[in-house]
């Protein structure tokens, strides 16, 4: 088991750097931007909170590219990689613009969410820009996820880690306006990542194209790049649900950030730091579930029931011990790590004390997010996405929502809903994984 849990964090490691790298140039923007203000703060977290559900339910599409790629690799069909590469870029290419288009011409609906109305003000030409990045990022993804279902990782790692000083070069410029350029504050932000997430897109298409590596993918497009119905289906049958647990989640996140920004400005921007916090230790437990998603896949197409169950007990309990870790950091530094964000007093207090919560779900939610990769690479979407509608929509939420509001916890209240509905998710899928493996071993 131990050697199993070292080749899968070895093939999660440049993953977990690269969704590291791609987190790290959010916190950079939301640090840039909170030294302006925290109105303005406030604002990038509102668009942030807003439009997170479709775009996590984009990524959920590209899911489905590393899972039908990997599964053509175990197979040893370098033709059916090939194909589902095309098939799976045009898909996530119509899903990218039909989510942009949405939140381009729809941003009107932050005047609509109870927010303070300043921050609306600032977070309507943020959103714009937003919504058109959210087009090369998806496209990335899915070439990502493309190298990453064929265990070349470290391609998309380097290309993200790149992304990171050009974004904090154009942060710098257009945030502030040095060098003579116009200062936009949150307007430039938005302007770096549009630029930023064009760039490394455009760079691993390249790569990709014309790289040795893939040479033999490519050269089969004359006969493997053609759209096919059933191809489509198989795809649309991995991704739909993939799209559906990842959103749910981030739904959930999102909406508590919405709600949260009814209380006031000050709740919204604590609500952020501890957020973005939480969320950059989760991108590795996202790696290490892509990572043992592939791996589970790749035995998947043998039908090696004995090495998915070790692959996947492995990889629980790595994520066992890293959420454990987690937790500790997150007690031990919740008073410094605001500081990075924000100076406001009152800001500063509550997110502290929201890191405490952040800190408690750190277990449940590294376990979940893997439990979910491991389902996904048996095959196995359909039912895991009715447990955690449960877990998150029918039970987290609504509790939150009432510890809140009707026990007067306010912010924290919609935490303590979040690590109910993450322990509920973990647990549920954790027995799931475990009763598929003994079943079909």
């Amino acid at each position: 088991m131990k050697s199993e849990a070292t080749k899968t964090i070895k093939l999660a490691l440049p993953i977990i750097i690269g969704e590291l790298a791609q987190m790290a140039l959010h916190l950079i923007d939301t640090a840039m931007v909170g030294a302006i203000s925290y109105k303005q703060l406030a604002a990038a977290a509102l668009v942030v909170n807003t439009m997170n559900i479709p775009f996590v339910i984009g990524i959920g599409m590209t899911i489905s590219v590393s899972q039908m790629v990997s599964l053509s690799h175990g197979r040893r069909d370098g033709q059916q990689v090939s194909h589902y590469l095309y098939n799976g870029f045009c898909l996530c290419a119509f899903t990218a613009l039909l989510i942009s288009l949405t939140l381009v011409f729809g941003k009107n609906i932050l005047y609509h969410l109870g927010q303070d109305p300043e921050v609306v003000r600032l977070a309507l030409p943020f959103m714009q820009l937003m919504g058109l990045s959210i087009i090369p990022m998806l496209l990335f993804m899915t070439l990502k996820q493309f190298t990453d279902g064929l265990e070349f990782t470290k391609t998309a790692m380097f290309l993200s880690l790149a992304g990171m000083p050009i974004n904090i070069l154009l942060n710098w410029l257009l945030i502030y306006g040095n060098w003579g350029f116009p200062r936009l504050e949150l307007v430039g932000a938005g302007y770096a990542t549009l630029i930023t997430r064009t760039i490394i897109f455009l760079a691993l298409g390249t790569t990709i194209l014309r790289h040795k590596t893939f040479r033999k993918y490519i050269a089969v497009r004359s006969k493997q790049w053609t759209l096919q119905r059933k191809t489509l289906g198989e795809l649309l049958h991995i991704g739909v649900p993939s799209s559906l647990q990842i959103g749910m989640e981030a739904g959930a996140f999102a909406v508590s950030g919405i709600i949260i920004g009814t209380i006031g400005a000050v709740a919204q921007a604590a609500h952020q730091i501890a957020l973005s916090s939480a969320s950059f230790t989760f991108m590795v437990s996202m790696g290490l579930a892509q990572a043992g998603s592939i791996r589970v896949s790749n035995a998947f197409g043998t039908s090696n029931w004995a090495k998915i169950a070790v692959i996947g007990k492995s990889t629980m309990i790595t994520a066992l011990i890293y959420g454990i870790f987690c937790a500790i950091a997150f007690a031990v530094f919740r008073f410094e790590l605001p500081k990075a964000f924000n100076d406001n007093a009152e800001v500063l207090q509550l997110a502290a004390l929201l890191l405490l919560f952040a800190a408690v779900f750190q277990i449940s939610d590294s376990t979940q997010a893997i439990s979910a990769g491991l389902l996904r690479g048996i095959k196995d979407v359909k039912a895991p996405t009715i447990l955690i509608a449960i877990a998150y929509w029918v039970i987290g939420l609504p509790t939150g929502y009432i510890l809140a509001f009707h026990f007067g916890m306010g912010a924290p209240g919609i935490w303590l809903g979040l690590i109910i509905g993450l322990t509920l998710a973990s647990v549920f899928l954790i027995n799931r994984f475990l009763k598929m493996a003994k079943k079909n071993n």
